[in-house]
């Protein structure tokens, strides 16, 4: 295994500034073992875009950021055609206004939105690992570093998997995860209720079990389920309703069942975030900073979640959610997966670390503090001719 050696700044003065010179993208693609269903969606790969930011001073930043599949080609040109070539000779240190540079990428109203954003997300995070390193501290402790380490989490117990409920569980169980996820509103209420109380009786007490619907239910169907299942110690309930009408709806399953409910994800930004809470709609916030404009809007967010006493998680990507985590007060668990449903993290990433009593360490390497295995990177390497 042959992790990818960056140029850093440490045990020396750091430098003044930072001078963009280049941008690199790297786009993976990997197979998944099985197709993996929720409610309403199913997918057959993962991946991703690398993305490197080059100065003249010698310091790289390096990010891989966003579950993208198909879009990624129109991500990367994104990012060499709108938003590379206005970065080229700033001071990679103004993060501030290196966002605000790439924000117009944002801006075409005749393509997915969202396209742009996750572009934006790539060039952010890897401009936030490239400052950190310059500076010789890793991200959690440069955006607050409240703790040095998390409690994670598997996202699991798929429709359709081979494994059963209580063999997912103990999967979990013997790795040391703090708890686990599973997927409802593929069925009626009745029948993922039963599932969700054979998690619980497998996994037993101090055991995390969150549901997430995919925005899979009605209010009513939603509400019937939380309370079938209120007596399990359900942690909360992620996107239980459609998305028409989500703000109101969260809102109602979340005083009707009296459940915890966690909804954020789907928002384009921080202020879509912070209506949720202004409409008493949520108790956690899993906005994901990889698909909405990168660290510095899910920073904005974490903030603003805090005047409303909202918990947050980032959704997926715990190469940049862990830190994110770490230096919030109010940070709640890393949320990822098993090998089969995440093979980047589990092997793009040569020094992962490992779960102990629920939780992992924080590298005290510079920036984000991953070093990338060169030979995955060779294996799933895709090219799309935008670079």
């Amino acid at each position: 295994m042959t992790a990818v050696q960056t140029p850093v700044l440490t045990g020396t003065p750091a430098a003044s500034s930072l001078t963009i010179t280049h941008v690199e993208t790297i786009p993976l693609r990997v197979p998944l073992a099985r197709t993996y269903s929720g409610s309403f969606y199913w997918m057959t790969h993962r991946s991703t875009i690398i993305t490197r930011i080059y100065t003249e001073e010698g310091v790289v930043g390096e990010a891989y950021v966003g579950d993208e599949d198909a879009a990624n080609e129109y991500i990367e040109r994104i990012i060499h055609q709108e938003i590379a070539p206005k970065l080229i000779g700033h001071d990679g240190y103004a993060t501030e206004r290196l966002w605000e540079i790439s924000r117009p990428a944002t801006f075409n109203i005749l393509r997915d939105r969202r396209l742009g954003l996750v572009a934006q997300s790539c060039v952010d995070t890897a401009l936030w690992d490239l400052k950190a390193k310059a500076l010789g501290v890793p991200l959690w402790k440069l955006w607050g570093g409240y703790r040095s380490e998390v409690p994670i989490i598997w996202t699991g117990i798929y429709y359709g998997s081979e494994l059963s409920i209580e063999d997912e569980i103990a999967r979990a169980r013997e790795v040391g995860l703090a708890g686990m996820k599973m997927k409802v509103a593929g069925q009626t209420p009745e029948e993922d209720a039963a599932r969700f109380i054979r998690c619980r009786k497998a996994a037993g007490d101090n055991f995390i079990l969150v549901s997430d619907a995919n925005q899979g239910w009605t209010i009513q169907e939603a509400v019937r389920y939380a309370k079938l299942v209120q007596d399990y110690d359900l942690y909360y309930f992620e996107e239980p309703v459609y998305w028409h009408n989500d703000r109101r709806a969260l809102r109602d399953v979340r005083y009707k069942a009296g459940v915890d409910v966690c909804a954020g994800q789907g928002e384009f930004s921080h202020s879509g975030a912070r209506d949720l809470m202004e409409t008493g709609s949520i108790d956690v916030c899993n906005f994901d900073g990889s698909w909405s404009a990168g660290p510095t809007e899910w920073r904005r967010m974490a903030a603003t979640a805090l005047s409303y006493d909202v918990r947050v998680v980032h959704h997926e990507e715990p190469q940049v959610g862990s830190h994110l985590l770490a230096s919030v007060p109010n940070g709640e668990f890393v949320d990822t997966f098993h090998s089969d449903r995440d093979p980047i993290w589990n092997g793009l990433v040569a020094n992962r670390p490992q779960v102990k009593d629920g939780k992992i360490a924080l590298p005290d390497k510079p920036g984000l503090g991953w070093e990338l295995d060169e030979d995955f990177i060779a294996k799933y390497r895709i090219s799309f001719g935008n670079d």
